[in-house]
């Protein structure tokens, strides 16, 4: 423990020490393997579909990733003139898929009662070739769990980047179909069927996707990319609520532009249709190729990227 701090309860499971922070009512456990945020909790109400602390991870449940978000085609793209070969680790869809850094070992920067922040120095390595320091900051306050995720090069040439969270949020205890989605944006990406990779963005207007008034989820599988977001303040907002009113909004800045909406649909073994992901993500799907908002890091180039959870009561 950094030198100083309050002392603060950690634990050892299968992603390696685990942090708990708390306050306000909220309680969090984040992984050294990966900075996941494994348990979200408000006044013992799950806000996210968690995962045993004996268990690895379960379908990207709590990641943070990056340096990209979603999938690369093939896992190929094109940086500074010299194509590039990622490691396919989605072969069903023959995809480089949501980043590198899920599966690394982050090391303690400070962890206090209520906020915790890890640090990782990512080395190059063949397919990406770019030297990156991260940090990623969780803390407890009273308007939910704030995020904030931060990217430096450290290397000499421009690195493409890009990040996101992957939470499964939970309205609560009733099935998701019967749950309230709220979701402002105007446009969204269709993607192939097969392997869910983008063809056209299309208005939301007049399609299953249009949840800009809030309305039940119903049986709607959904597994799109949406942008076009409508913001307050800067903010744009995605709420999920039950019958009763109450349930779990996650509020981001505009260093997203995007969000990616899943409805899990994994059927057999249990995990279909628990949670709602909501990953506000900084750059599209194979944005690496597209290039539709991915940042260009320069040599010694700071992102920033923040995100909050938080109870609706």
């Amino acid at each position: 423990m950094t030198q100083g701090l309050k002392p603060t309860r950690t634990f050892v499971g299968a992603t390696g020490i685990q942090y708990e922070i708390a306050g306000f009512g909220y309680r969090a456990v984040i992984t050294e393997l990966g900075a996941c945020l494994r348990e979200l909790e408000f006044m013992g109400r799950e806000l996210i579909v968690s995962f045993a602390v004996d268990e690895p991870m379960i379908a990207y449940r709590g990641a943070l990733a990056a340096p990209w978000p979603n999938r690369i085609a093939d896992g190929q793209y094109e940086a500074n003139g010299i194509v590039h070969q990622l490691p396919i680790n989605e072969p069903s869809r023959n995809c480089a898929l949501h980043g590198l850094v899920f599966n690394e070992r982050w090391h303690l920067i400070a962890h206090t009662a209520d906020a915790l922040s890890l640090g990782l120095d990512l080395l190059p390595s063949i397919g990406y070739p770019f030297h990156l320091a991260f940090s990623v900051t969780y803390s407890v306050t009273a308007s939910g769990l704030r995020t904030s995720v931060e990217a430096t090069n450290l290397g000499t040439d421009i690195a493409p980047y890009g990040v996101c969270p992957h939470p499964y949020l939970r309205a609560g205890a009733s099935p998701l179909n019967s749950w309230t989605l709220s979701l402002p944006a105007e446009r969204y990406l269709e993607v192939s069927a097969d392997r869910l990779l983008p063809l056209a963005l299309a208005p939301v207007q007049n399609s299953t996707f249009d949840f800009r008034q809030p309305r039940e989820i119903g049986s709607t599988e959904i597994d799109h990319a949406f942008t076009a977001l409508r913001r307050h303040d800067g903010l744009a907002s995605v709420e999920l609520r039950e019958r009763d009113g109450a349930g779990v909004a996650m509020t981001f800045d505009d260093s997203c532009s995007w969000v990616q909406i899943h409805t899990a649909d994994i059927p057999g073994g249990g995990h279909d249709r628990l949670g709602l992901a909501v990953e506000p993500m900084t750059c599209a799907p194979d944005a690496f190729n597209s290039q539709d908002s991915v940042v260009n890091l320069t040599a010694g180039a700071v992102h920033q990227a923040r995100w909050t959870i938080s109870a609706i009561q």
